[in-house]
């Protein structure tokens, strides 16, 4: 491996580092139902926030609450990693490199 090829390997693994920094520290949110669930993710994996329109809870109907938190919780992550993958690929040139996501 010449030089330069190292130097651009060390300039890729340096941004990525930045990239991985950058997302663990991301928020992205979600809703469903209207807004009346709300969740907001941490990093792509962890759930920080859920927030619950009081209008939405119906003691008589548990399941709709439940799918509408589902829902928003699964919107919310799909987004970060959507995002995750979008910045990863942006680096690596689309190549799909094992470990990195």
């Amino acid at each position: 491996m010449n030089r330069n090829m190292l130097r651009q390997a060390q300039q890729m693994q340096a941004r990525m580092a930045k990239i991985q920094e950058e997302l663990a520290e991301a928020r992205t949110e979600a809703t469903a139902g209207g807004g009346v669930v709300k969740v907001t993710v941490l990093g792509g994996s962890k759930v920080e926030a859920i927030e619950i329109a009081p209008e939405v809870v119906d003691p008589e109907d548990i399941e709709m609450l439940q799918d509408l938190v589902m829902a928003a919780v699964n919107e919310a992550m799909d987004t970060a990693q959507a995002e995750a993958q979008k910045k990863m690929s942006e680096i690596t040139g689309g190549l799909n490199i094992p470990g990195l996501m």
